[in-house]
């Protein structure tokens, strides 16, 4: 270990660490050229052939070109996809028609006691729900 100082170890994982996040970096952007539908089938091979023949530089420069609409790009599909999850969510409580059992039963409760409507037509709607 005499031969490998403590100061190249931190440099080594330094390094590591920074190639790392660089193809983090490689990755966003070839899913992100693949994903912008406002790019033509040629644009998209070009961005791609640029970050593949020259990677740092073509990353570089499409990062500083696209980076804004990059962004936009993942606030619209994280958008995307968390009204999806929600959707979902709702369908599998089964609240997709205006909210559960119980909240349904409490509201009729509510409209019995202001004497909105009355006892028969509170057992029929509560038999309803129930049912």
């Amino acid at each position: 270990m005499d031969d490998y100082p403590l100061l190249n170890l931190f440099w080594t994982m330094l390094w590591f660490f920074l190639w790392i996040m660089w193809l983090f970096l490689l990755f966003k952007v070839v899913t992100d050229i693949f994903r912008d539908h406002s790019l033509s089938g040629w644009a998209k091979a070009g961005w791609l052939i640029f970050c593949i023949v020259l990677p740092y530089l073509g990353v570089l420069v499409y990062v500083i070109a696209r980076g804004k609409g990059m962004g936009e790009r993942d606030a619209k599909q994280a958008k995307a996809s968390e009204a999806a999850f929600q959707d979902y969510i709702r369908k599998a409580a089964g609240t997709q028609g205006g909210g559960s059992a119980t909240d349904e039963l409490a509201r009729l409760a509510d409209l019995k006691e202001k004497g909105a409507i009355t006892a028969e037509e509170f057992e029929k709607a509560k038999a309803k729900v129930l049912s």
